[in-house]
């Protein structure tokens, strides 16, 4: 401010031109000393640093106070976070571990599934040709039965038919007196039989 004040008369030349600038520019009467300026008076100030150094005063230990619990409090969360932080990579560690580990595991087990498939498809294998050879022998057996019942049933058939057949031819062929003469003959065969 002092430089604009020594600036402005020398660039106008007259007192009157640098009184009004220095009016409108500098908003003040130039007959006021520097500490009693309208609105920015010493007394102002005075008061003002009065009043910081009561406060200044009476507050610091409370500040103190309530600065060095949070800077502890700020303090313990750090360390908390770093421990949490530490924590979160051990945890990490272990799951890439696990990862890496799953990986091998996950190939052993694929093997050993291929491997289990493996011996179970062989034994389904041998399971289906030992049922295979049991249906086999077992429709052998039925195949033989039924050959016997039908051979059974053949021979009832063809004793059957042979007696129908003698009995036809018989009929046929015998007379009443051959008939007369064969029931004379079993008459006397029982009569000799009972004797």
């Amino acid at each position: 401010m002092l430089v604009v004040q020594s600036l402005l008369p020398e660039a106008m030349g007259n007192t009157e031109g640098s009184l009004l600038i220095e009016f409108v520019l500098l908003g003040r009467d130039t007959n006021q000393p520097w500490w009693d300026y309208p609105g920015l008076e010493f007394w102002k100030f005075l008061n003002l640093l009065i009043f910081a150094a009561v406060m200044t005063y009476i507050l610091r230990r409370r500040v103190t106070d309530a600065l060095r619990s949070r800077r502890e409090e700020i303090r313990r969360a750090v360390l908390k976070a770093q421990d949490q932080r530490d924590e979160a990579v051990k945890k990490l560690r272990e799951v890439d571990s696990r990862l890496a580990g799953l990986e091998s595991e996950a190939a052993s087990i694929w093997s050993k599934a291929k491997t289990e498939a493996k011996a179970e498809r062989e034994r389904i294998l041998h399971d289906a040709e030992a049922e295979m050879l049991k249906l086999r022998e077992q429709s052998q057996r039925e195949i033989e039965s039924a050959g016997k019942v039908a051979r059974d049933a053949l021979r009832r058939f063809a004793a059957q038919q042979s007696v129908r057949l003698a009995e036809e031819v018989i009929q046929r062929e015998i007379q009443p007196e051959d008939d007369a003469r064969l029931i004379r003959l079993s008459v006397e065969g029982l009569g000799r039989s009972r004797i």
